[in-house]
């Protein structure tokens, strides 16, 4: 898979100097990470939903990711000075696209992509692998995960090959790949779950991963469930508990996190499969949703 470059996304602190990187986000319901190319703000919404507004500064244009609340989504654009012009869908749940119908009638002519013709407004329909979308000079990318919906789509924006870990790559993924945990399978298989980790787990390590809900505790109670041993975690539990309780968001996460956290990314691992009783990957991933679709976390 071949991944253009874009406009630069560049970290405030390196990577190596901070253990979860991008996390250390003050209270807010708009929580803005600063880059020297790029910025990424955080809106949360409904009870655990987050939306995204994604600025190239060279532009000043900016896209907004499943904006279910319109109106903080126009606040935000209000308060950053930015010119919304897309409208990036991850899948057609109401709690992620629901917003799509009044954000057009307050901001009429906005592109709007998804995979789905069950998205509201949709005026572009990227349902495969690596069309570009341009946000100013950023250049986003599709990534087509059909599983949870049967036209679930991510997006990558690239990072500077020659300096990852200053500056990374995005990606944004709706409900299919979350910290520790992927979506529901409501319209697709566990072969179809498989493949759509594989392929984030092919971007870059340093892959900031910015998801749809903040289901990270759980997800980490279940991950210590799965793989008691791992320390990895075990220390991602604990400093993700004690961001929860300052209400401070847990996202972004990295690709090279959750490659170590993530029992739904670790499916080949020897103790997750022995967890399991399977012996393949797919067959893996399948016992693991139907264990975390009836697991209650303590």
């Amino acid at each position: 898979m071949i991944f253009a470059r874009s406009c630069r996304l560049v970290t405030t602190k390196s990577l190596a100097n901070r253990l979860f990187a991008g996390n250390n986000l003050k209270t807010s319901s708009a929580v803005l990470i600063k880059r020297n190319m790029a910025e990424v703000q955080i809106l949360e919404a409904l009870d655990d939903n987050y939306m995204y507004l994604v600025i190239c500064p060279k532009t000043r244009e900016a896209a907004v990711v499943d904006p279910v609340n319109p109106e903080k989504v126009l606040r935000a654009v209000k308060s950053t000075g930015v010119k919304l012009t897309t409208v990036l869908v991850t899948h057609h749940h109401w709690d992620h696209a629901g917003g799509n119908e009044k954000l057009l009638q307050l901001r009429p002519g906005l592109r709007v992509f998804g995979g789905d013709d069950r998205i509201k407004e949709l005026t572009d329909k990227v349902n495969k692998d690596n069309v570009n979308i341009t946000i100013g000079s950023l250049t986003a990318q599709s990534l087509f995960t059909p599983c949870h919906t049967t036209g679930h789509v991510c997006y990558f924006i690239a990072g500077d090959a020659e300096s990852p870990a200053e500056r990374p790559p995005v990606v944004f993924t709706g409900d299919t790949l979350f910290t520790s945990g992927c979506g529901k399978f409501f319209e697709g298989t566990a072969q179809q779950m498989q493949a759509a980790m594989d392929k984030l787990g092919s971007l870059p390590p340093e892959t900031r991963v910015y998801n749809g809900h903040e289901y990270t505790v759980n997800n980490l109670k279940y991950a210590q469930h799965v793989e008691p041993d791992n320390q990895a975690v075990k220390e991602k539990l604990l400093w993700a508990q004690t961001q929860r309780a300052q209400k401070k968001p847990t996202i972004p996460s990295t690709i090279a996190e959750e490659k170590s956290i993530n029992p739904f990314m670790r499916t080949r691992e020897a103790s997750v499969q022995k967890h399991t009783g399977q012996q393949d990957p797919v067959s893996t991933m399948n016992a693991l949703r139907q264990e975390k679709d009836r697991f209650r976390a303590l």
